[in-house]
């Protein structure tokens, strides 16, 4: 298979067959990180923009040690200091970092749509690490890649999603890729964090945190992002962790083999309890690994890579 995507903006405009192909390609990537030094020239010469506009960890560090790993130069640019706070548009942003002849821009950004727009500006390649309440391929990508690491595959699993799936890119970017590739994706949370028609992306809802978790394979927890919501959508903290939060005795309800994952960051105590969040079913921290691996595999293939990166 050759991959002939100029863009990676979201995960509905893969087919099952090119998710597979780069989960095929981040396994190989991700010996490389496993080595006393952990670096090849897969992808000397080639500069990548990181353009983040909004606040970043995981995503922003691990994009750019993918890119050190592949032997890339990165260069990193944030909102408080791109001339964006100083009146200048998107457009003419964007535009001005072409000009410079970079290959890849990573790019997120708190409008829905953002990337999709910045796409259609620049003829250099641009991935997509979240916009808005819209999509965040490589996270979906990532939590594919640990899932299949551990079950082997997709097919007939039960993936819990429980937490704020309104406001949640990262929960419509992994319900159309784990419905996609056959697992049965199920959603749970308070009524007012649950939108409207949502079963139509290949989904069912849960009338309750209970029935979400019983013989689950997957339990996927998600933060509650306060920062997106108008107004508080629910009582009190304590409330939503009695109803919603993922404690041992709601986990004991799922598969005795059940994983539990998480995006990050973290609020212990809320939608997770410490002893879930460090307990033997998580795998958390390998989501975090793997990010990695997948993040230098979609550098090679939107690179023009068509297998996967030389061992030398």
């Amino acid at each position: 298979m050759r991959f002939t995507k100029k863009d990676i903006l979201d995960i509905d405009s893969l087919t099952r067959e090119e998710i597979t192909y780069i989960l095929d390609t981040a396994r190989g990537m991700k010996e490389i990180s496993q080595r006393a030094i952990k670096k090849v020239p897969t992808l000397r010469g080639k500069t990548i923009v990181l353009f983040f506009q909004e606040p970043s960890t995981r995503t922003k560090l691990s994009f750019e040690l993918a890119g050190k790993r592949l032997s890339a130069d990165t260069v990193a640019i944030s909102k408080s200091s791109s001339s964006i706070v100083k009146g200048e548009t998107l457009r003419d942003t964007v535009r001005t970092l072409e000009s410079m002849k970079p290959d890849i821009i990573v790019m997120r950004h708190s409008s829905s749509g953002a990337a999709y727009q910045v796409a259609k500006w620049v003829k250099c390649a641009v991935i997509n690490a979240g916009d808005g309440t819209h999509a965040h391929p490589s996270q979906a990508l990532l939590d594919m890649m640990t899932i299949q690491e551990e079950k082997g595959g997709f097919e007939g699993l039960k993936v819990s999603l429980v937490g704020d799936i309104s406001h949640s890119r990262v929960a419509r970017s992994n319900i159309i890729g784990l419905s996609r590739m056959g697992a049965r994706v199920t959603v749970c949370a308070p009524g007012t964090m649950i939108p409207m028609g949502i079963e139509q992306m290949g989904c069912t809802v849960a009338e309750d945190m209970d029935t979400c978790v019983t013989d689950a394979d997957v339990v996927m927890m998600l933060r509650i992002q306060k920062e997106r919501q108008g107004s508080l959508l629910f009582p009190s903290e304590r409330e939503y962790a009695a109803l919603y939060g993922l404690n041992p005795a709601r986990l004991a309800l799922a598969a005795k083999d059940a994983l539990v994952m998480h995006p990050g960051p973290l609020n212990r105590g809320v939608e997770i309890s410490t002893r879930v969040a460090d307990g033997e079913h998580a795998v958390i921290l390998d989501q975090v690994t793997n990010g990695v691996a997948l993040r230098m595999a979609l550098f090679y293939l939107v690179s023009g890579g068509t297998k996967h990166a030389d061992s030398n």
